[in-house]
């Protein structure tokens, strides 16, 4: 039987899984109903998809699911979550966890008590991408360092703005937040636990999100290097994250590329590398066979709560210095 999709906040993010969702199998998700309290995410859902309702509240969405996926702000993330568990319901959330980090600890202290099935989308855990350059680094030897670089035009970037109201401030959003807990979390998976050595946070006055960060960390031991900063390139956005092996080194760029370092020919992408856009259906596609498989409790290596706990701690000290 096909296991029913609530969502609860129909922004960029919501609307992205619902798009995926209707082009998924219908034997293994279906759509049982949105809610958001924005009538222009009403009249969005309306045109969309026509025949996904629009239900009066966020209880109604956890009645006619056996899934939640919680795409609302984050400072709403565990009160919809929590609702979901104590309906019995599976729940799949966005990151961060929550906008306050020791409500976010004891959310997942809980949640790991009470054996609730849960998630966080990070989608590089379903990246084609990404399973390259684990392939790539079998033969390479044993890691040496890592970089991570992110540079963004303007926060939020050019698509985001319609979320401008919390992603702008300093209180929820902000690209540390948004985008390095991603690279942070194929970090953790891919070295393990992370530490903070140094750190800083550039930000403006009043109670705007951060314009630069820079920081050392140490990942299973091996020394990390970050860098980010907002108005240092043209495009809505640009990432590396760059592992340095004694065989080697790979990287992945721009969200979707795989490539490898060659001795006479420099970076070389995977054969069958794509562009972010034409590769993020086949992602998300990936994370909704593995919410199914999370609701009828199987096997899948969605990213947890504490893997998602971890990644918030790192970034809040980040921003904290």
């Amino acid at each position: 039987m096909a296991v029913a999709l609530g969502i609860v906040g129909f922004g960029i993010m919501g609307e992205r899984l619902l798009r995926a969702a209707l082009n998924h199998d219908p034997a293994v998700i279906r759509l049982s109903g949105v809610w958001d309290p924005s009538p222009e995410a009403a009249a969005r859902l309306a045109e969309i998809a026509p025949g996904v309702p629009m239900l009066g509240s966020a209880a109604a969405v956890i009645e006619a699911c056996d899934a939640l996926y919680v795409a609302s702000p984050p400072s709403s993330h565990i009160a919809h979550a929590e609702a979901a568990f104590a309906a019995g319901k599976a729940a799949f959330l966005e990151k961060p966890l929550a906008a306050d980090l020791a409500a976010a600890r004891r959310f997942v202290a809980e949640a790991e008590r009470r054996g609730a099935r849960a998630a966080v989308n990070f989608p590089m855990a379903s990246s084609p991408a990404v399973a390259q350059l684990s392939a790539w680094r079998e033969g390479m030897g044993a890691p040496r360092s890592l970089s991570i670089r992110l540079a963004f035009a303007t926060w939020p970037r050019g698509w985001q703005q319609g979320a401008a109201g919390w992603l702008a401030k300093r209180a929820e959003g902000g690209f540390t937040r948004e985008v390095l807990s991603h690279f942070l979390f194929l970090t953790r998976r891919q070295l393990g636990p992370i530490t903070v050595v140094t750190r800083d946070a550039t930000f403006p006055g009043g109670d705007g999100a951060e314009t630069a960060i820079r920081a050392t960390l140490s990942a299973g031991g091996i020394p990390v290097e970050v860098e980010g900063a907002v108005g240092t390139t043209t495009a809505d956005d640009h990432n590396e994250w760059k592992l340095e092996s004694e065989g080697g080194a790979v990287r992945l760029r721009d969200w979707s590329f795989a490539e490898k370092l060659a001795v006479d020919v420099g970076w070389h992408a995977a054969p069958d590398a794509l562009p972010n856009e034409k590769m993020r259906p086949m992602v998300l596609k990936g994370q909704l066979d593995k919410v199914a498989a999370l609701t009828r409790g199987e096997a899948q290596n969605l990213a947890t709560l504490r893997e998602a706990l971890e990644v918030q701690e790192v970034v809040e000290e980040i921003l904290a210095g």
